[in-house]
């Protein structure tokens, strides 16, 4: 074993040295084309762009009596958002667990006179809804039950601290 472990490094290394050698061979055409093209005139470099200087504002909003980026447009709009919002100590409904897309109307009852909505929720249950019911995550209170359809006004964020109404409808399932 050790003869033949010895054996096969120096067929190994024979083999490297002649691979190195044949590399050093015929450098001329290299060296000549290298020379050529360090003699080769320079061609010219055009300037960069003169790059204009950005004009910074500072905002003043006592100098220039404009109104602050960080305000409502108004201040009635931002009062109106305001005075609107979900009614936090008004008890939750079971259908508010929800969200609407995972809700679907399944019919419609009339019983004793009253319209009754009929919802499936996503865990399997049909529960009756009227006008005046929630139903959704955001505080969407019933408005109207059609055949057809569950129309509510849902009360959202608006981005700047206060609330708006959106209108939504949970349809008749296929």
């Amino acid at each position: 074993m050790i003869v033949s472990s010895s054996l096969r490094r120096l067929t190994l290394l024979a083999f490297a040295l002649s691979g190195l050698a044949g590399c050093g061979a015929d450098m001329d055409g290299l060296d000549s084309y290298i020379n050529e093209v360090k003699s080769r005139r320079g061609g010219r470099i055009e300037p960069l762009p003169e790059i204009t200087p950005y004009a910074i504002f500072s905002y003043t909003a006592d100098v220039s009596g404009a109104r602050s980026p960080f305000a409502p447009d108004t201040p009635q709009a931002a009062a109106e958002s305001n005075a609107m919002g979900p009614d936090e100590n008004r008890v939750k409904e079971h259908l508010e667990k929800f969200s609407l897309d995972t809700l679907r109307m399944v019919g419609t009852m009339d019983m004793e006179g009253t319209e009754y909505g009929l919802v499936q929720s996503s865990d399997g249950l049909v529960h009756r809804v009227v006008p005046g019911n929630y139903m959704g995550q955001n505080d969407g209170r019933i408005t109207e039950i059609t055949d057809s359809e569950i129309l509510l006004v849902e009360i959202i964020s608006d981005g700047i601290g206060g609330y708006v109404e959106r209108d939504a409808a949970v349809g008749l399932a296929n």
